[in-house]
């Protein structure tokens, strides 16, 4: 039997967010990660602090509240990834490790410049947010075409595997979801 994970790519409007789709002329410059397609978990390398960029570190992002609240509009697609039960439960054991040390992890700063010049450089506990979502797909067992510290937002949507299952505005398809969830 087969599960999902799912891979949540995003425009949220932030100043650094119009500044890397400025430079990149890509529609999306962040990704997330969501063991399930209701969205009420989804986890990424992005701002701790709706204000402020800095500090970033691995965080639970929530739709509709901290920096994914501010905006009303959020363009985004989301992609599924057939998984394993082995791969899945993996997943979980991954974001439980990267949510109880999360202290010892940090925004990857100085690599993201690397990584939107295609210069490998792997920094240890450093991660910007498609390096993250690289990293754990890899660590679960699902092959990747590149080194993981080379990803960037994009590139997950054409991941081999990824099957598109919705493009719109995140905030309407959270909030279907949430009543078609209550609804049950």
């Amino acid at each position: 039997m087969e599960d999902c994970i799912y891979i949540v790519i995003a425009q949220t409007g932030t100043r650094p967010a119009r500044l890397f789709r400025f430079f990149t002329k890509k529609p999306y410059n962040h990704v997330s990660l969501s063991g399930d397609l209701t969205l009420s978990e989804m986890y990424s390398f992005c701002r701790t602090y709706r204000r402020f960029p800095l500090p970033a570190t691995f965080n639970k992002e929530e739709v509709g509240k901290g920096t994914l609240g501010c905006y009303g509009v959020i363009p985004c697609e989301i992609y599924r990834i057939n998984v394993t039960r082995e791969q899945k439960e993996a997943y979980y054991r991954m974001i439980r490790h990267f949510s109880d040390h999360r202290n010892v992890y940090s925004y990857n700063i100085l690599g993201l410049l690397a990584v939107y010049l295609d210069i490998e450089w792997n920094r240890k506990n450093n991660f910007i947010c498609s390096q993250f979502v690289a990293y754990t797909m890899e660590k679960i067992g699902i092959s990747l075409e590149k080194p993981f510290c080379l990803y960037k937002p994009d590139d997950f949507r054409k991941f081999p595997g990824a099957s598109l299952v919705y493009s719109g505005e995140l905030n309407n398809f959270y909030n279907f979801m949430q009543s078609k969830s209550l609804a049950k």
